[in-house]
């Protein structure tokens, strides 16, 4: 089988192990940068046969065009494109977090930091807020805003930049991060970019938070913004505090660092959605269809909705596409073992 790796750094860990894994059973595994090279993103693919699957690990316009053109000649990415673009765009994923009844934060675009500055009273709900760059992308702007004094700073160090705002929400310091590939759940902490700069030692009282520690209703509600974005591989970032859970930012393909097994159960992906073939897998499924979504297209509604989440099936069926239904037990695959009703402990926070 042909493997296509549509990211500009394949010697990523993850990808690097899944590629590893995939070439030692015999498969080819082929490297396309789609963020380099002069000419149309479609132009590095021939006319020859296609790879049997893509996976697509950048994220940018380039990477997103050259995912479209595939697509239009049938073959399987994962994620889909239009998943892709959307969860680069933070106001479009709010609304529709909200609108599928997703505990998402209360989110607020502003066409430009500078407008911020320009009100006299300043953005509901008043400092602390969190400030994010609208279009989410490597580097972008992610900070925590105290005063008016700092509002300025960040206005001018980011001239024009598109905005969303969020309120800040106190927490331990520290991230709940929970990856998804395929239906199987990891989870680590990472500290908060949204810290204290000068502390520079934050213990988190929880104790340890891996697969064991990962509460199932936690795991069901990552698993539910995957039925709801249309993504088979992707991050999900949760507020570690008194109000959680609380999703605060959806990635698609993240970096997925560290966790035992997701380069198994990416390559397991790779094989089952490539093996269907491009004449029986069916059209990729948009952003926002998947079983018990809710179109992307409908009014605007602010999010702030905090209502959890239900467990779905969301593990690819034969065909790499989704099966819905409960689980069995009622309870997602967490690092490679089952969440029961056992599962209970501390969780932890987001971006």
């Amino acid at each position: 089988m042909r493997i296509g790796l549509l990211a500009s750094n394949p010697d990523h860990p993850v990808l690097a192990a899944t590629a590893a894994l995939l070439t030692a059973r015999g498969h080819l595994v082929e490297d396309l940068d789609p963020t380099t090279g002069p000419g149309e993103p479609s132009e590095r693919i021939g006319p020859g046969a296609l790879a049997d699957v893509y996976l697509l690990k950048a994220h940018t316009p380039r990477a997103l065009a050259l995912a479209r053109h595939l697509e239009g000649r049938g073959a399987p990415v994962v994620n889909s494109a239009a998943a892709t673009e959307l969860c680069q765009d933070r106001t479009a994923m709010a609304d529709l977090a909200v609108r599928a009844g997703l505990p998402f934060a209360a989110t607020r675009t502003v066409a430009e930091l500078a407008d911020l500055v320009a009100q006299p009273d300043h953005p509901a709900p008043g400092f602390p807020f969190v400030v994010k760059s609208r279009h989410s992308r490597r580097h972008d702007l992610v900070a925590r805003v105290d005063d008016a004094a700092r509002l300025r700073a960040l206005a001018g160090e980011w001239p024009g930049e598109s905005v969303v705002v969020q309120p800040y929400l106190a927490s331990t310091g520290w991230d709940q991060k929970l990856w998804v590939v395929a239906g199987q759940v990891f989870c680590a902490r990472r500290r908060s970019e949204l810290t204290d700069p000068g502390v520079s030692e934050l213990h988190h009282p929880g104790g340890a938070f891996g697969p064991a520690e990962l509460p199932a209703d936690r795991a069901r509600l990552a698993l539910r913004v995957g039925e709801v974005f249309g993504l088979d591989v992707y991050g999900v970032d949760l507020l570690d505090g008194p109000a959680e859970p609380v999703v605060v930012d959806v990635n698609a393909f993240p970096g997925i660092r560290g966790q035992a097994g997701a380069p198994e159960a990416l390559a397991a992906l790779a094989l089952r959605v490539g093996g269907a073939g491009p004449r029986s897998v069916p059209a990729q499924r948009p952003a926002g269809t998947g079983p018990g979504a809710v179109d992307p297209r409908a009014s605007d509604t602010r999010a702030s909705d905090t209502r959890a989440g239900s467990g779905t099936d969301s593990r690819p069926d034969s065909r790499g596409g989704l099966r819905a239904g409960p689980w069995a037990d009622g309870s997602p695959p967490v690092g490679g073992r089952t969440a029961g009703p056992a599962d209970a402990g501390p969780g932890g926070a987001g971006r």
